[in-house]
């Protein structure tokens, strides 16, 4: 069968050449006899693979040496309820920026272990925008700031940092990961869940400064406790070996493209692309303020609930699925991932010029 461009939000497209080198290594991975998912994780062969994941990310990301990387499981949801448990620990308390539905959920959780002080939000306008924050909406009197970096819903992100002094900063970047360059230092700790950029549902990764992991109490339990996966090399119980073997493939794919800065250099001409497309069409439209939009997640309507009904259903006969857009907003969503190949953004413009031509 022909290969389609998947616009999916999650679980998202796969570089081909990871899913071949996949493909090639399933039945024997390197001589051993057997696929990674049969292969004991205490293995030195399975170590070998975990250990050249760490690193790589660790390369892809500059990620300095008094910083943990974990790979959990659990979902960034997981993470929800894992980072109060770990580092709401001093004043029982957190600034937190609303800006979607997963920010939401986030905070909704942290309220079960404390004060959640929502310094601003953007539901006003239906998270169209990222508000605008100020260093004293932040004071001292908390235990971390928590952000949501990229909005996969609603297809907003940060394009700056926010200052919050000395208060470590939290953010889950499930939908940005990878996509474009950051500074791990501005950042206490960084959650993400895999199935966008990383690689395969089922892993999520941590990326947490060593002095918080060693400050959560000791009543936590056993395995919300970022400790016990930072000592054991997130190994303290069975990992999802293979999941993680995906995602090292991954990290390999984006080293030999130049790594994470020519990643964001081919990230940004696939947004432009689409964005100067739907600021110059008389059909459809973007939802989101310019000066926020992601370069992961764009949604668009026309206006007209049966025509995008139509137009979904058309792309999707012309090999161009998943473009539904949430039930939130509508309209349509086109999440153009690392992993989406140029060519599949020139497609989906050709076909909304086409079908605008055809239904005006």
């Amino acid at each position: 069968m022909e290969r389609v461009y998947n616009f999916s939000a999650g679980p998202a497209c796969l570089p081909l050449e990871v899913l071949e080198k996949a493909q090639k290594e399933f039945i024997s991975y390197d001589g051993t006899g057997m696929n990674v998912m049969e292969m004991s994780h205490r293995s030195k062969e399975y170590q070998d693979i975990i250990d050249t994941a760490g690193s790589d990310l660790r390369e892809l990301l500059n990620i300095p040496d008094n910083y943990d990387v974990l790979f959990l499981q659990g979902g960034a949801s997981m993470q929800f309820a894992m980072v109060p448990l770990n580092l709401m620990t001093k004043y029982k308390k957190v600034h937190a920026v609303n800006t979607g539905m997963w920010s939401k959920k986030a905070i909704a959780e942290a309220k079960k272990f404390g004060e959640v002080n929502i310094v601003a939000s953007s539901e006003d306008k239906t998270f169209s925008y990222i508000p605008e924050l100020k260093a004293e909406m932040f004071t001292p009197d908390a235990d971390y700031v928590h952000i949501t970096s990229n909005n996969t819903i609603y297809g907003t992100k940060y394009n700056a940092i926010p200052d919050v002094g000395s208060l470590p900063l939290v953010s889950d970047m499930s939908s940005c990961i990878l996509s474009e360059e950051i500074n791990v230092a501005d950042y206490g700790l960084i959650y993400a869940g895999a199935q966008k950029n990383i690689g395969p549902a089922g892993v999520t990764l941590v990326i947490v400064r060593k002095d918080l992991v060693e400050a959560a109490p000791e009543d936590i339990p056993t395995m919300l406790r970022y400790k016990t996966h930072a000592e054991s090399g997130s190994m303290f119980n069975t990992p999802p070996t293979y999941a993680i073997y995906m995602a090292g493939l991954v990290f390999k794919h984006l080293k030999k493209l130049g790594g994470v800065q020519q990643m964001e250099k081919i990230n940004r001409e696939k947004a432009a692309m689409l964005y100067e497309f739907l600021d110059n069409s008389a059909m459809f439209k973007a939802t989101v303020e310019p000066k926020y939009r992601s370069l992961m997640n764009v949604p668009f309507v026309t206006g007209d609930e049966e025509l995008d009904k139509k137009f979904v259903a058309e792309a999707k006969k012309a090999g161009l699925v998943n473009l539904k857009g949430h039930r939130s907003v509508g309209g349509m969503r086109a999440s153009i991932y690392n992993a989406m190949p140029e060519e599949g953004v020139r497609s989906l413009v050709a076909f909304m010029a086409e079908f605008e031509a055809h239904n005006s």
